[in-house]
């Protein structure tokens, strides 16, 4: 048979510990291992982008810029990879055209070699500017842009859906398609058809990267499945952080494969000390709270509720807060109506935090006697469109006050912001360098509490702000 070698993408240093510790690992706990990851041989190593900007501003007292430049002054050989919502970057709600632009500039400046980029509708008008963008800056260092399809299921979402949106994207400039099941309900023989399909269908030099969770217990198998139908890449996660609602551990898979046609070509022995290491690591955010042993499960309700893990603390969280944990499953049940009726939307940052608050409202409070401003707003078009119809009665009452739908690309509607924000970061005194603003952008509130605890380390003028690190300061 023809040798294939697989390539590997390990999470270790980003989705791994987002998925199991809430981004708690901290640069440090990463450092001393720099050297020999980046000597394993791997495609890449996840290690910037998604939760992690927020969580070092919020929680770790970390500049996420200079986590990025530390991490390259490491990681030499091996591209840095990052997650990147679209037109959300890693925030929450959509930024002009021109914030896109800087943040991706100032990414590949300071180190990022791939950008997985999607939109959590799968609308690829969301994208066009991240993508246009990561070709400009990203020539001359050679930066990849992977365009990923949000893969879910519905009556609308087929893989004659996905290999057409897989197409689209790749003319609009991508250089791999990443299948990103971020729930993990891919299922194997499904994964078959879809790899096989994309290979035929992509251009020859268009890599195919899959993206899955443990969350069900399949992962393994939607792997080998998609390994066998051809697939370039896959993400793996160490196993001190691999499995349950995390990546399929990378050691099983490199063993597996020794000595096949698809050997990965690297030395399980080298992973070693490197596994010793973060098995440190994991038992430190176990011990301080943040890895909760059940992630680690297989949890079946993926499946049946098509809930993803983090969605599903987010539910538990909400109902506990309200005192009703016991409508859990009669949340868990809601979900999928909630979904049909915005459209099949997949469930990922953001959308699936909206359905899921819309589901409890309507279990606690009766079906649609509340509606979120947020899933108002999905209603209304106005974080882009859908694949599915929209429930009739549902968008009635979203315009009864005479709202609009709106069918442009949502960007279209927001001036641009970065003069404005750079005039006021300087005007409070916080700005040091250009991403100084871009993380004010992202997060004015939590860079802002930042950007004064860094200003007291650094003058002394603050002496509680400077020894209490931890402290939140109201802006």
């Amino acid at each position: 048979m023809e040798s294939k070698k697989l390539l590997i993408t390990d999470t270790i240093l980003r989705d791994a510990h987002q998925s199991h510790a809430a981004t708690r690992m901290r640069f440090d706990e990463m450092e001393e291992m720099l050297p020999l990851l980046d000597e394993i041989g791997y495609y890449s190593l996840e290690a910037w982008g998604g939760a992690t900007f927020d969580s070092c501003l919020r929680f770790l007292n970390e500049d996420p810029w200079d986590r990025l430049r530390n991490l390259k002054k490491y990681l030499k050989k091996t591209p840095i990879q990052m997650l990147l919502r679209g037109q959300n970057l890693l925030g929450y709600r959509h930024y002009a055209d021109d914030v896109v632009d800087s943040f991706i500039d100032k990414s590949i400046e300071n180190g990022i070699g791939v950008i997985r980029v999607f939109d959590a509708l799968n609308d690829p008008r969301n994208l066009e500017t991240s993508i246009k963008a990561i070709k400009k800056y990203g020539a001359g260092s050679k930066c990849v842009c992977e365009a990923a399809i949000s893969y879910t299921t519905s009556p609308v979402h087929t893989t004659e859906y996905f290999v057409n949106l897989a197409k689209n994207l790749e003319s609009m400039g991508a250089d791999n398609i990443c299948i990103k099941d971020m729930a993990n309900l891919l299922l194997p023989f499904t994964a078959y058809d879809v790899v096989s399909k994309l290979k035929k269908a992509l251009n020859p030099q268009t890599k195919v990267h899959l993206h899955t969770h443990n969350t069900s217990g399949t992962g393994d198998m939607i792997n080998l499945m998609a390994i066998q139908a051809g697939v370039d890449i896959v993400d793996c996660a160490l196993s001190p952080l691999g499995n349950g609602t995390s990546n399929p551990a990378t050691e099983p898979l490199v063993a597996t494969l020794k000595g096949t046609q698809y050997d990965t070509g690297i030395d399980i022995q080298k992973l070693l000390p490197i596994v010793k290491h973060f098995n440190k690591v994991s038992e430190r955010l176990e011990k301080d709270g943040f890895l909760n042993p059940k992630v680690r499960r297989v949890d079946i309700n993926t499946l049946l509720y098509q809930v993803p893990g983090g969605m599903l603390s987010n539910l538990m969280n909400q109902l506990k807060q309200a005192g009703q944990e016991e409508k859990l499953f009669d949340c868990l049940a809601e979900v999928p109506e909630v979904r049909k009726d915005c459209g099949y939307p997949p469930l990922v940052t953001p959308s699936s935090q909206i359905v899921g608050t819309q589901a409890v409202w309507n279990v606690l409070m009766g079906r649609y006697k509340t509606i979120t401003a947020q899933y108002k707003d999905l209603i209304l078009g106005k974080y882009g469109a859908v694949s599915g119809e929209k429930n009739p009665e549902v968008v009635k009452l979203c315009t009864e006050h005479g709202e609009e739908i709106i069918t442009c690309r949502p960007a279209d509607l927001l001036q641009d912001e970065m003069d404005s924000l750079t005039a006021k970061v300087k005007d409070d005194g916080f700005y040091e360098k250009p991403e100084d603003v871009l993380s004010y952008a992202l997060f004015p509130e939590v860079s802002t509490n930042y950007f004064k605890w860094r200003k007291a380390q650094r003058t002394g003028v603050d002496k509680d702000m400077a020894s209490n690190p931890n402290r939140v300061y109201p802006v």
